[in-house]
């Protein structure tokens, strides 16, 4: 065995962000692990805008940060239990809201997994790109292999 291969969880890491191409992610992530024994961590990331963070680091009061973990968390469960609710065998997942840009996060849960599984737009700003910035981000630089779905 090499290190990539010790070092491996045998985990399917999903960016899950109520997409349609996220959704679709899932539902391939979700066929590849019954297909191969791995298990699924859907995942969920989370920043406050940059537009409410002033230049000098400054956070204006106000914002509901329990306010959009809660929606990030309902908003993922929802989306995992209608992927899983179309299949007879459900696998297993695992979900986790985490904060801080998408891509960075999904770089980080993707350490030693075993693929990454990404929709090919989410919601970005630039809608009508093949890639999205995060899973174009991802293919570029993370150390697992990486495959986008199309939408």
């Amino acid at each position: 065995m090499n290190e990539q291969e010790q070092a491996s969880d045998h985990r399917i890491v999903v960016g899950v962000d109520n997409s349609a191409g996220s959704v679709e992610a899932l539902r391939w992530a979700l066929a590849h692990a019954r297909l191969t024994g791995y298990t699924v961590e859907a995942i969920t990331a989370w920043q406050v805008p940059p537009t409410y963070v002033h230049a000098a680091g400054w956070r204006p009061t106000g914002i509901d940060d329990a306010g959009i973990i809660g929606y990030a968390e309902k908003t993922l469960a929802e989306a995992v239990a209608q992927v899983q609710g179309e299949d007879d065998h459900p696998v297993p997942v695992t979900t986790h809201v985490l904060q801080g840009p998408a891509a960075q996060v999904l770089i980080e849960a993707g350490k030693g997994a075993e693929l990454m599984v990404l929709g090919s737009r989410g919601h970005g700003a630039f809608s009508g790109m093949l890639l999205g910035s995060v899973s174009r981000h991802c293919v570029q630089h993370a150390i697992c292999p990486t495959v986008v779905i199309p939408k």
